[in-house]
């Protein structure tokens, strides 16, 4: 029999785990990015597709005139939020 407090903590756990996995993701893209990996391959697309998506409200947020700027400060922001909330969310479930 499980306790809501056990409840509570697994659910904490989940949402560290999917904001890190999501800000993983976007970082990854960043390093593929600040390293030009071949856009060809099909990881690097998948990656690339894939913070597109996660970081949608914050990329091109910035008007920098070097590209890699606005890729760095658009998804690393998205990134930074995702950890700041998501571990917010956790710490404030582990505290009911």
């Amino acid at each position: 029999m499980t306790t809501r407090a056990g409840n509570t903590s697994a659910a904490a756990r989940i949402i560290v785990v999917v904001a890190d996995v999501m800000a993983f993701i976007i970082g990854l893209w960043i390093l593929m990015y600040l390293l030009d990996a071949n856009r060809a391959n099909d990881l690097v697309e998948f990656v690339r597709e894939s913070a597109r998506w996660l970081a949608g409200w914050s990329y091109d947020l910035f008007t920098f005139d070097e590209e890699w700027a606005r890729v760095v400060a658009g998804y690393g922001l998205a990134a930074i939020v995702y950890l700041f909330i998501g571990h917010a969310a956790a710490g404030a479930l582990r505290r009911r």
